[in-house]
């Protein structure tokens, strides 16, 4: 049976990070808030966990989770040729709504889908998923809805579509919008913006001026 609590009551909020984080130790799945949608997550480095969290939404490993985290140095531990312009939009952007797909350690014990060696990966602006990811590390987090739904804005849309497959649930409110993150590959030499989101080409290109777009 899922619980759900709401992290705007103290009380609920410390309880519910601590059966949460205690959740995502033992493979389960959470739904938390973010600063975009609501995300269904579970531990980065269990691919059991992954596995269930695509089966929950109905994807397939042609769709890789991507993976948020607490704070920027952990960046350290997961991914490499991590170049200067990388650096430069994690200091402008994070915590926020862009996304990095990066090249990922070859040494990372990890299966979040068909990556070919590379992780999307995020720091989110908002209080409750900052402070679970500090407590349990990095996670892979999608947005928490089936596949070919809406993405959820708030507690009670996400609980309708996952119910039990969830263990716990953390209710932040309505989150800012149903804007997705930018996605912006940081592999090449030139980043290369994929998605166009919450940040536009044009403020990324304040950032790196050369930014070329998808088409």
């Amino acid at each position: 049976m899922a619980r759900r609590y709401d992290t705007n009551d103290a009380t609920d909020r410390t309880t519910g990070l601590r059966e949460a984080a205690s959740a995502v130790r033992r493979g389960e799945l959470v739904v938390l808030p973010t600063d975009t949608v609501y995300g269904i997550g579970a531990d980065a480095f269990s691919s059991e966990a992954v596995s269930d969290l695509l089966e929950a939404k109905g994807r397939g490993r042609n769709m890789p989770t991507p993976v948020l985290i607490g704070s920027p140095n952990t960046l350290h531990g997961l991914v490499t040729d991590f170049s200067e312009l990388a650096w430069e939009l994690v200091d402008a952007f994070w915590p926020g709504a862009l996304t990095l797909v990066a090249k990922h350690q070859p040494s990372l014990q990890w299966d979040l889908g068909d990556t070919r060696g590379t992780v999307a990966v995020r720091m989110p602006l908002h209080p409750v998923a900052i402070e679970l990811l500090t407590e349990v590390g990095p996670m892979a987090v999608s947005s928490a809805n089936l596949t070919g739904h809406p993405a959820p804005e708030n507690c009670d849309a996400a609980q309708e579509m996952l119910g039990d497959s969830v263990s716990v649930y953390l209710d932040g409110g309505p989150t800012p919008g149903n804007v997705p993150s930018s996605i912006v590959d940081v592999t090449r030499e030139v980043p290369l913006l994929l998605r166009a989101g919450a940040i536009s080409a044009d403020e990324l290109r304040k950032v790196v001026p050369d930014l070329e777009v998808a088409n």
